[in-house]
């Protein structure tokens, strides 16, 4: 009798040693430690911007959360963790562009949500953003990639404006030096601001 084909590997390895099943992720098997590894190498835009280094998903992540304090100096440091964890997912799944992900279809995002949930679970958070809040966070994500668009990927304003929205804070630009770092200090720089949102 033949034997059964042993159904194809759906868990990754991390460098933290944990086995993460990325088709029922468990919180246990999450450190932030391998978030901000994997982050800290994912590049946005498909290393399509200027700088000696890729602007990394880790960066990105640490902009949209100083954007979110500037704009809402009220937010609570779970919010503020909830901005900083918005694109955790992508340590193990990369960064998509998201016409690929329109065409992917609903199913990358059904998967890409349960990955968030088992992150927010590890670290203490709900399992699911409030709407208000994701709403808020994307209005930031958005500011986020107008200024790396406008800066540092070749984008004209008029382009940026008409993918990503007129920042209705014409002065929030000058606020933030957009210089990609290296994939160490990208790491050390999520971590860092990961450290000061909790307890």
């Amino acid at each position: 009798m033949p034997r059964k084909a042993e159904p194809p590997r759906a868990w990754q390895r991390m460098l933290s040693g944990r086995r993460l099943d990325l088709l029922n992720p468990s919180p246990l098997d999450i450190e932030i430690e391998d978030i901000a590894h994997g982050l800290a190498r994912v590049a946005r835009w498909n290393g399509q911007t200027k700088g000696d280094h890729a602007l990394s998903v880790a960066q990105h992540c640490v902009l949209v959360t100083e954007i979110a304090g500037q704009l809402s100096p009220a937010l609570t440091r779970e919010e503020k963790l909830a901005a900083l964890l918005h694109d955790a997912p992508e340590y193990v799944v990369g960064d998509m562009i998201s016409p690929f992900k329109a065409a992917l279809g609903l199913d990358y995002k059904d998967f890409e949500n349960r990955l968030l949930a088992a992150i927010h679970i590890r670290f203490g958070l709900s399992a699911a953003v409030p709407p208000k809040l994701g709403v808020f966070i994307k209005s930031c994500d958005r500011l986020a990639a107008y200024l790396e668009a406008t800066e540092l990927a070749g984008f004209s304003t008029a382009e940026a404006e008409k993918f990503f929205g007129k920042p209705k804070d014409a002065g929030l630009a000058r606020r933030f030096v957009l210089k990609p770092l290296s994939p160490n200090d990208a790491a050390a720089l999520y971590l860092k601001t990961f450290r000061k949102l909790t307890p």
